[in-house]
């Protein structure tokens, strides 16, 4: 291989403001960079016209902040200054947060995978100025690899094809931005047509389908690296209420992947919380970043499987020990402000701790039998390293191996751990601990909201809820903000008061980027999940707002998108065509998340029209559901509350005990994607101070499935079970209700 060409260090000094340009930045993934030798900029228009000023290709890396792989390629390359002043000298280099700016991760991921066959993180991917990809992988080390040239190669590869074969790299480009669009125009929606009747055979065929990929014995399903299936387990578990020939099946498949992952290294067994994913198929290595939109739907899961009240492959109570540790992880490693009232709950934890000035992956996860029997002596010590596999030869590195027992605890084990566990958690809690990313995802706290809540209202939690209202004023009074300018397309920004969604804030201060489709629907779930546990109607007005806004900004003339061209290089590398994934990838996709929502909505407010809408999303599942429905779970999760009904529940009568045992019956009720309204007080009802707009803070209205449902004849609470707005005769019991609920869920 020839020498590397020597580095021009003085080239980049010619350009006016080419210096690293992250160090006001407020993402904590772009600041991790802000001292690299690099001259980063953010991503935006001065980034792109920068390099065409200077006729150079464009080094865009997309990573974030609790990404290991993405720290290991920073101090290998980023931090080098002789890679550094390549980069420099030939490249504008952009640096991109995935979270912040999942629109730009996801045409670029498309790309990255169209152009190398795999995808990642940290993502590398080189641009024209117009934003068009034409070469990309993933982590490039330092020096070569088998298979795998170094960053340094690569970097002078692309060089070398922009100055000699520059119209051959344009035309690729094109060429690949017009392969987007046909992508595009393949999963296109249109929501104003008559909507198709879906076919319910397609739910049972895809239970069979993920039976033959499911993983028997690891729980889950395909092999290592394994990821928690989370929409495809709602998908599973809702299936699973309902009566057919493959409802066992998809029960027996749920709870054996939501038992095996909270038995593995993949549950923090100290503290609560799981980890991204795991790099063996058994679950007993996981790479231990921690996530808020991995938790928030695992908890949503654990909870929805206590519900079905059956033990089968786990028990019930074990689900509920399981969901109660991921809420207070939730609300106390990431609550941002006090955890019982929290601003909002932050992104991540790392997966790295830094120890004496290194990284090392998950350090504070990782234990040896010494120091087990450091801290509790060597009696418990030795029990508890083998009860926890924990061996003298660490599984992850010297530093040790995760506490995981990978097995059901007998009675006199779980005595055992529950008498040391205390000891053993305020011993981790003395180590240097993982760094966390404290921005606050609009669409991610949405996602949080729903399942506190309804962990809240089934494990008989009232604090859980209480915090899910907290964190709901906090999206409205921070990330709902009034529109600024004319806006794009279809966004709605054109009208006098019109709101919009800010998809992130830091430190209390939304900015940045208007919300995707993905943060309109996981909020206006979220907002209807609060409402059918509180009753407080506010929640529901906010995400009948979110519903509104959501149709207003992504659905132009006719055909729904993801987002509404936050930035001209990204409609470029999609081939000037507005896109929509309909594929689950770490949470559901806007798509299938909106399509809930306006199913739910529509079950509240009799909008025929929303469910139109609803069945016109849910029109993607044919071609799909059948052969890969591993990617398309929350879709299948919403087509089987579709065809529930759902079922629309309405408790009238006097707040009391009659009416909250009425209420908890309903809310413990595993039928899918039922709705449940509940008067909650005086007809007028005043809307908290939550930072409402204030034409918001007066009398509320009913919400619709409550009007007209009155009281029984003596003034005592009564349901009305109702399924597309046709009602039942209204019921007084609880058991009477049980009985009926059953017997609609089954039908």
């Amino acid at each position: 291989m020839p020498a590397p060409e020597p580095a021009d260090p003085g080239t980049t000094r010619e350009w006016p403001g080419a210096s690293n340009a992250l160090g006001s930045e407020p993402s904590a993934y772009l600041r991790q960079h802000a001292h690299n030798p690099v001259h980063w900029r953010p991503f935006g228009d001065e980034a792109f016209a920068f390099a065409a000023a200077r006729d150079v290709p464009v080094f865009l890396s997309i990573g974030y902040a609790a990404c290991h792989w993405c720290h290991v390629m920073a101090h290998e390359s980023f931090e080098d200054q002789d890679t550094a002043d390549y980069l420099n000298a030939h490249f504008v280099a952009i640096k991109v947060d995935r979270e912040e700016r999942p629109d730009v991760d996801s045409i670029y991921m498309a790309a990255t995978q169209a152009i190398s066959g795999e995808g990642g993180w940290p993502m590398s991917v080189f641009l024209t100025p117009e934003g068009l990809a034409f070469h990309a992988g993933t982590y490039f080390p330092p020096a070569p690899q088998p298979g795998r040239p170094s960053f340094r190669q690569v970097l002078e590869a692309v060089r070398e094809a922009w100055l000699e074969r520059r119209d051959a790299v344009e035309q690729n480009a094109r060429g690949l931005a017009a392969g987007m669009a046909d992508a595009q125009l393949a999963t296109a929606v249109s929501l104003d047509r008559p909507p198709e009747i879906l076919d319910r055979s397609l739910l049972s065929e895809a239970v069979r389908v993920l039976a033959r990929s499911e993983d028997p014995d690891g729980g889950g399903f395909g092999g290592a690296p394994k990821f928690p299936p989370s929409a495809v387990l709602e998908f599973l578990i809702r299936h699973a209420a309902v009566g057919s020939d493959t409802s066992d099946a998809a029960r027996d498949m749920a709870g054996r992947t939501l038992a095996a992952m909270a038995r593995s290294a993949l549950c923090d067994q100290l503290d609560g919380g799981f980890a991204r994913y795991s790099v063996t198929a058994d679950w007993s290595l996981p790479h231990f970043e921690k996530m808020l939109y991995d938790n928030a739907q695992l908890l949503r899961a654990y909870v929805h499987w206590v519900r079905l009240r059956g033990d089968w492959a786990m028990p019930a109570g074990e689900a509920a020990l399981v969901a109660s540790r991921v809420a207070d992880w939730m609300l106390d490693s990431l609550g941002v402000g006090d955890p019982a009232a929290p601003g909002g709950l932050a992104s991540s934890l790392d997966a790295d701790t830094v120890v004496d000035g290194v990284h090392h992956e998950g350090a504070s996860y990782l234990w040896t039998p010494e120091s087990l029997e450091a801290v509790l002596g060597p009696g418990d010590g030795a029990a508890v390293a083998r009860l926890m596999n924990v061996g003298a030869s660490g599984t992850v590195s010297a530093l040790g191996s995760p506490l995981h027992p990978g097995r059901q605890l007998t009675g006199a084990e779980s005595r055992l751990w529950n008498r040391v566990r205390p000891a053993l958690r305020a011993a981790r809690s003395a180590r240097p601990q993982p760094a966390r990313d404290d921005k606050v995802v609009a669409g991610w706290n949405g996602l949080a909201i729903a399942a506190l809540a309804e962990a809240g209202a089934v494990l008989d939690r009232p604090e859980l809820i209480a915090a899910a209202e907290s964190v709901a004023a906090y999206l409205v009074r921070v990330h709902w903000r009034p529109a600024s300018g004319s806006g794009g397309p279809g966004s709605g920004a054109s009208e006098p008061d019109a709101r919009v969604l800010i998809r992130v804030s830091h430190d209390g201060v939304a900015r940045g980027i208007g919300g995707l489709l993905e943060d309109y629907a996981f909020c206006a779930e979220g907002f209807l999940a609060l409402y059918a546990v509180t009753g407080h109607r506010r929640w529901y007005r906010f995400a009948e707002e979110l519903i509104r806004g959501a149709c207003a900004r992504f659905v132009v003339d006719g055909t729904l998108s993801d987002s509404v061209g936050e930035s001209a290089q990204v409609f470029n590398a999609q081939g000037q065509h507005p896109g929509l994934d309909p594929f689950d990838t770490a949470a559901p996709s806007g798509a299938a998340a909106f399509a809930g929502v306006l199913l739910s909505y529509a079950a509240y407010s009799g909008s025929h029209e929303h469910r139109f809408m609803a069945s016109n999303i849910l029109s993607l599942l044919p071609p799909i559901a059948g052969r890969a429905p591993r990617v398309v779970g929350w879709l299948l999760a919403t087509a089987q509350a579709a065809a529930a009904g759902p079922i629309e529940a309405a408790v009238s009568g006097p707040a009391g005990p009659i009416q909250r045992e009425l209420h908890r019956a309903l809310l413990a009720s595993p039928s899918p994607g039922m709705v449940v309204a509940v008067q909650s007080g005086e007809a007028g009802e005043e809307a908290a101070d939550d930072g409402a707009r204030p034409e918001t803070r007066v009398m509320q209205l009913e919400v619709p499935l409550l009007e007209a449902r009155v009281a029984a004849a003596d003034g005592s609470p009564q349901v009305y079970l109702c399924r597309g707005m046709v009602c039942d005769l209204p019921l007084r019991s609880v058991e009477e209700l049980g009985q009926r609920l059953a017997a609609m869920t089954e039908s």
